[in-house]
């Protein structure tokens, strides 16, 4: 019985003996991991600024800070499991890492999809911050392109994150890719009314229309024949933003019926003619000259 004390006496000796051996190393360790979290904020400070100095993309300036965030908790990472485990080298730990790549990958799929995904967007720029958007239902301005997410501030004040790899595969209309966009504005007229006058009259309205572009210039085309009216489309280009496309076709309208009222030129209202008969007179199954004798 006093032997197997002993052992256990020895054994805890040996485990206490081995605890303080690398007591030192944990501590440098777990200090090396705080202050990983600062240097790793610090040097995504820094790329900021470097970024912003140098780089002229939004999304490549995200980029650089992401990745010099990124590359600092590798780095400190790696430094402290090393310290912590003198025996492990450097080449344990890619091997490890090899090997456990993957169990990882199925567990993180998702993750690394939308990580990878983020970076192709930002080094690709199918759009960049800033931009106006339309992502399959949604649309909106776009915020921040994370890790993991586009955000997208709708125009009710809404905000949407989208997953990378859903923006990524999927087709995105940016509204606000080009420097000017084009309205087409519908309008109606009644069937009395003198066209090439109207046209004349609808290409004047919308000229002096404040916020219209003179290039691309406006056009008017009849389009086609309604159930009560001529159809004109008035084709006008605007700078791309929403709220600017917004007000002025707000102020397109208004300068049309102003102007059409001053000429007396109607936009009709929907039109139905309906057609009365007398059933006593009309039969599907006899001839209107036919009597009562005829019938079977």
């Amino acid at each position: 019985m006093s032997q197997l004390l002993e052992t256990i006496y020895e054994s805890l000796r040996e485990l206490v003996a081995s605890s303080i051996i690398i007591l030192p190393a944990i501590i440098t360790a777990l200090i090396i991991i705080m202050l990983t979290r600062f240097f790793a904020q610090f040097a995504q400070e820094v790329a900021t600024k470097v970024g912003k100095k140098t780089i002229h993309s939004k999304s490549l300036q995200l980029l650089l800070a992401k990745t010099s965030y990124v590359a600092a908790w590798v780095v400190g990472s790696l430094m402290a499991a090393v310290i912590a485990f003198p025996g492990l080298q450097l080449g344990d730990i890619i091997a490890t890492l090899g090997l456990s790549s993957v169990a990882i990958g199925f567990a993180f799929q998702d993750i690394f999809k939308n990580f990878l995904a983020g970076i192709l967007l930002l080094l690709q720029e199918p759009f960049r911050i800033s931009d106006q958007v339309i992502i399959g239902d949604y649309e909106g301005t776009v915020e921040h392109i994370d890790i993991r997410t586009t955000q997208i501030r709708t125009y009710t004040g809404e905000q949407v994150l989208l997953p990378n790899s859903t923006v990524f595969t999927s087709a995105v209309q940016v509204r606000t890719a080009f420097s000017s966009r084009r309205t087409d504005l519908g309008v109606g007229v009644d069937y009395n009314t003198p066209l090439p006058e109207t046209s004349e009259l609808l290409q004047q309205i919308i000229s002096d229309v404040d916020g219209v572009l003179d290039n691309p210039p406006p056009e008017i085309d009849l389009v086609s024949f309604g159930d009560s009216s001529i159809d004109f489309v008035v084709r006008y280009w605007t700078l791309p933003q929403q709220e600017e496309v917004q007000r002025i076709q707000t102020k397109a309208i208004v300068a049309i019926k102003k102007a059409f009222d001053q000429a007396n030129i109607s936009i009709p209202y929907p039109i139905r003619t309906l057609y009365y008969y007398d059933q006593q007179k009309f039969n599907d199954y006899f001839p209107i000259s036919g009597t009562e004798e005829d019938k079977p």
